[in-house]
């Protein structure tokens, strides 16, 4: 419970996509701080005696819901949204799936897959996968953003100017996110919560978790800004730094290619050595491993580097 709250919007306050003319869960003034009750990705389709089976019946109808919208006092379009990420209360349920068609080796891994988490709410101490994996967590709010001025249901699943499913890991506990206002009020919504997730979400999901999200907002009159921006309170990989990293890359002409490439051989580096299933290896990198642009400048060949925490396996 969020004792410094003024308002609490309920998670049964959620919808599917932005739509900008969907009616506020709430009215609030700048420098108020709400807490949000964030359903998980499935929208409470998968629980904790869910199996891989249940994955064909998933309904996508009902897939990334988000809590609100919220109407912001003195919002208006060319202001910016300054929402500073105060806590998240994890609830100590979640789950990793391999959805076929979705991620980025879709085309290695078609049959469906689930992990189900169970982690310590109050202590997060890292969470149990399989025998020996041991994932440090860092939760944060997978979609975060404000309704688009174009009309209409749009989407959640591609990300935005205005937020949306951005899935950045860093806008965690003392983020503050500064995001584009195109409509009055904002109408700001999250969800998507999740334990962990390594930069690159490669496999389509992270640790997806219902929880509670604890936000302060506040206005920036007339930003202008043109995309997302945020600021971070500290190290944004301390949890994962204490043993290195096994770090795998891709070298080439395309940056998706590459980035395929540095994580297929993760994977199988995972697979040789630990003894895992590829999928869960798959997995795996998609809670705490870490892609990322190496190099960018010296073409034709650019590099992409898939970073693994040592950490979790030793």
């Amino acid at each position: 419970m969020c004792t410094k709250c003024s308002y609490t919007i309920h998670s049964h306050h959620h919808h599917f996509g932005w739509d900008n003319s969907i009616e506020p869960a709430g009215r609030i003034a700048p420098g108020t701080t709400v807490e949000f009750g964030c359903v998980d990705s499935s929208g409470g389709q998968l629980h904790a005696k869910s199996t891989a089976a249940d994955i064909a019946t998933l309904s996508f109808d009902r897939i990334n819901p988000v809590t609100g919208p919220i109407f912001v006092e003195g919002a208006e379009p060319g202001d910016a949204l300054k929402i500073t990420i105060e806590e998240f209360l994890p609830s100590g349920f979640g789950w990793t799936a391999n959805i076929p068609g979705f991620g980025l080796l879709a085309e290695d891994f078609t049959e469906p897959a689930l992990n189900i988490w169970s982690y310590d709410k109050t202590t997060m101490a890292p969470a149990l996968f399989g025998k020996n994996a041991r994932v440090p967590l860092k939760p944060f709010a997978g979609t975060i953003g404000n309704a688009p001025a174009q009309p209409g249901l749009h989407s959640v699943v591609p990300p935005r100017r205005v937020g949306g499913n951005l899935d950045i890991r860093d806008l965690s506990a003392g983020t503050v996110l500064y995001l584009p206002v195109e409509v009055a009020g904002a109408l700001f919504s999250v969800g998507d919560t999740h334990a962990a997730q390594g930069d690159g979400e490669v496999c389509g999901t992270a640790i997806e978790s219902p929880m509670n999200a604890v936000l302060t907002f506040d206005l920036v009159k007339q930003a202008n800004l043109a995309m997302p921006r945020f600021t971070t309170p500290g190290p944004v990989t301390r949890h994962l730094d204490a043993k290195g990293y096994e770090v795998t890359t891709g070298v080439g002409p395309d940056l998706m290619a590459g980035a395929k490439a540095a994580v297929s051989q993760m994977v199988d580096l995972l697979a040789g050595r630990y003894k895992l299933a590829p999928v869960e290896a798959y997995m795996l990198c998609s809670v705490c491993g870490d892609l990322r642009i190496s190099e960018i400048v010296d073409m034709p060949n650019w590099v992409v580097s898939f970073y693994f925490p040592r950490c979790v396996l030793e």
